[in-house]
């Protein structure tokens, strides 16, 4: 408990000026790329749920509920500045009849804590834009929000890939940059979301964009199996 509320202090201390100055979204097009190219992909049944895990300032959020007005949306992020701006975002887009917000762990997150759904329902689609590279614990992260897939359902992720097909020098300047700011690549990333698919019984996809400076991880859930819940404990 004590390591989630120190790395949510953390994204808190990181963001607070970022986004209430409207620095973060006005430079973050710049080069998290593949975002809009996810949501495209997410193709959500109608009557469908969602939940966005790092929701940040709720760009992601209100582009995908735009983009599919018959589906329901939850968003979560351990930075309480970041739902601020997310909540901001919902209100002035005026979907806040089907966008919901909450402040949660990736790792330990529980829906009907958090929104009071049913134990039992799982989400149609989960994406995770740009965060998989700022959770500590990411890999128990993607383990959760597997479970938490509906029969038939699908985890989307986009982050910084292995950045293969830099120049060395490349390479070397946008990892600087970025552990500046506590973010880390997750090379492994492919592996990790084909075990975790494994586990599921499911399958996994993977595209590596922009001369891997940006990925795509795609995990599917098959239809007809009940979405397993962890231990207790």
């Amino acid at each position: 408990m004590t390591a989630t509320l120190d790395h949510g202090a953390l994204m808190d201390r990181i963001y607070r000026l970022q986004r209430r100055f409207g620095f973060y979204d006005a430079t973050r097009k710049y080069y998290l790329l593949g975002r809009d190219r996810m949501l495209e992909r997410l193709h959500v049944p109608a009557g469908g749920t969602v939940l966005e895990i790092g929701c940040g300032t709720g760009r992601n959020l209100v582009k995908a509920a735009q983009a599919y007005p018959h589906a329901r949306f939850h968003g979560i992020d351990i930075s309480g500045e970041m739902l601020a701006a997310a909540g901001s975002a919902v209100t002035r887009t005026r979907l806040h009849d089907r966008v919901r917000l909450a402040r949660a762990d990736a790792v330990t997150f529980d829906p009907q804590a958090s929104f009071r759904t049913a134990r039992d329902h799982g989400y149609d689609r989960i994406f995770i834009s740009y965060a998989v590279s700022m959770i500590p614990q990411w890999r128990d992260a993607l383990l959760r929000a597997s479970q938490l897939l509906a029969p038939g359902g699908e985890l989307h992720v986009v982050d910084f890939g292995d950045m293969a097909g830099l120049p060395s020098w490349t390479k070397h300047v946008i990892r600087t940059w970025l552990g500046w700011h506590h973010v880390k690549p997750r090379p492994d990333l492919f592996g990790v979301a084909a075990e975790i698919a494994a586990l599921q019984g499911g399958t996994s996809e993977a595209a590596s964009l922009h001369r891997g400076f940006s990925c795509i991880a795609i995990v599917r859930r098959p239809d007809g199996l009940a979405v397993k819940q962890p231990d207790a404990g």
